[in-house]
């Protein structure tokens, strides 16, 4: 079987140019467009091996036989689904550029995605989480300030583990408590922000992010140990490390907190389009996600409590 470096040069081509396509014009990021790509290639791997040479030789069936080998491989139903998504995006975009005459992805049908409640830290574990982490920070430790204010932010703002690592320190506004944030397709959007989260980004600023900066450092919110940027690695393993010290919880990384703000929020009576424009989702259907999870709990609570539930 070949391998996508040993691709016909019409197909790496075609390949390319989509990259290119998602990185200048789509504002993709650099891990989405690795994604995809890595999807196209193994759809063009499976063509090559049915005879394709070139995007004409494209065809619905080739696209379905290829759906399903990833399921005879045990791809899950998400991942069938993402796939078959890419594929159209593929396809629609080589007929624009003319690669191909009709699209053969018109008719593809994929599995629908299984619709799973994230999770969602109880209050009761958020206040343990904060206090955890007010408790290690007391020493004035620069490491421990800055995750405190990591926890503090990403739990106020509900955003994304890279929109907090793509923070600059001038995306702060203290006196509004608001912050700027770029979000998917380069979007930006301005979200509000609490006291307890400004009193920790305030106290990692004047007495912790000082003692890290460096050369390297830039205009960067949140620093390393050598002073440069955080990545999202950093924040996630930062964040788990916050997580794993409750001990009753499944949740692992900074979308747990997401997930935990956008819910917390619509708990209190938030509007669901402010929480969307919150979390920056494009499509109102995302959000709505989040009422799940309260429908879920009021059920819960009505059958423990109504005496005939």
């Amino acid at each position: 079987m070949p391998t996508q470096q040993q691709l016909p040069a019409a197909l790496a081509e075609a390949a390319s140019g989509f990259g290119r396509y998602l990185e200048a014009e789509r504002g993709r990021s650099v891990h989405t467009v690795r994604a995809y790509l890595s999807d196209v290639g193994s759809l063009l791997v499976h063509a090559v091996t049915e005879g394709a040479g070139e995007m004409a030789d494209l065809e619905l069936g080739t696209l379905r036989r290829w759906l399903g080998a990833q399921s005879e491989a045990g791809k899950s139903r998400a991942t069938l689904a993402r796939h078959a998504a890419t594929a159209r995006a593929f396809t629609a975009w080589a007929v624009r550029e003319e690669f191909i005459a009709v699209d053969p992805a018109l008719r593809l049908m994929a599995p629908k995605r299984e619709k799973s409640l994230p999770g969602v830290l109880g209050l009761g574990q958020v206040q343990r989480l904060v206090a955890g982490a007010e408790s290690a920070a007391a020493e004035g430790k620069p490491m421990a300030l800055r995750n405190r204010a990591i926890l503090e932010l990403l739990y106020a703002t509900g955003v994304r583990v890279g929109e907090l690592s793509g923070l600059d320190v001038d995306d702060l506004d203290p006196d509004r408590r608001t912050l700027r944030v770029i979000g998917k397709g380069n979007k930006e959007r301005t979200v509000p922000y609490g006291l307890p989260a400004a009193h920790a980004v305030d106290d990692w600023l004047r007495r912790g992010r000082p003692a890290l900066v460096g050369e390297g450092s830039g205009p960067a919110l949140f620093l390393g140990a050598r002073g440069r940027r955080m990545d999202q690695r950093q924040v996630r393993s930062v964040v788990k490390g916050l997580l794993d010290g409750l001990g009753d919880t499944s949740a692992t990384g900074p979308h747990a907190l997401r997930h935990s703000a956008a819910t917390h929020l619509l708990d209190g009576g938030a509007d669901l389009r402010a929480v969307q424009e919150i979390l920056g989702h494009s499509s109102l259907a995302t959000t709505q996600i989040y009422t799940h999870v309260s429908v879920d709990r009021l059920r819960k609570s009505y059958q423990q409590a109504h005496p005939r539930a």
